[in-house]
């Protein structure tokens, strides 16, 4: 499992980084063809309360990157989401997947 974190206008975390992990562990053991995670940590100045805190992930798998962003009240919450989206877009991509 290659995970590849970044951090824009927040400040790394261990927790964070352990959290995203294990959510993303499913799909890594799932999906055998994925075999690299970017994640993207981003906060965002905006007037509302439940958004501004900025997941996105990109997995690199045969045929184009996949990618999702969430943005929510905490990252916990959008690692969440983003990571159910991402597990969509693996389900589609693997059924369009031949095997020979």
């Amino acid at each position: 499992m290659n995970v590849v974190y970044n951090y824009q206008h927040v400040t790394g975390s261990q927790e964070l980084e352990a959290y995203t992990e294990e959510r993303l562990k499913t799909i890594f053991e799932r999906y055998n063809w994925v075999t690299r995670a970017d994640v993207f940590f981003r906060n965002e100045n905006t007037s509302s309360r439940e958004t501004g805190m900025i997941a996105e992930i990109r997995l690199s798998a045969p045929g184009p990157r996949l990618y999702a962003e969430e943005s929510h009240s905490t990252f916990k919450e959008s690692v969440a989401k983003v990571v159910q989206q991402l597990k969509t877009q693996c389900e589609k991509r693997k059924a369009d997947m031949i095997s020979h």
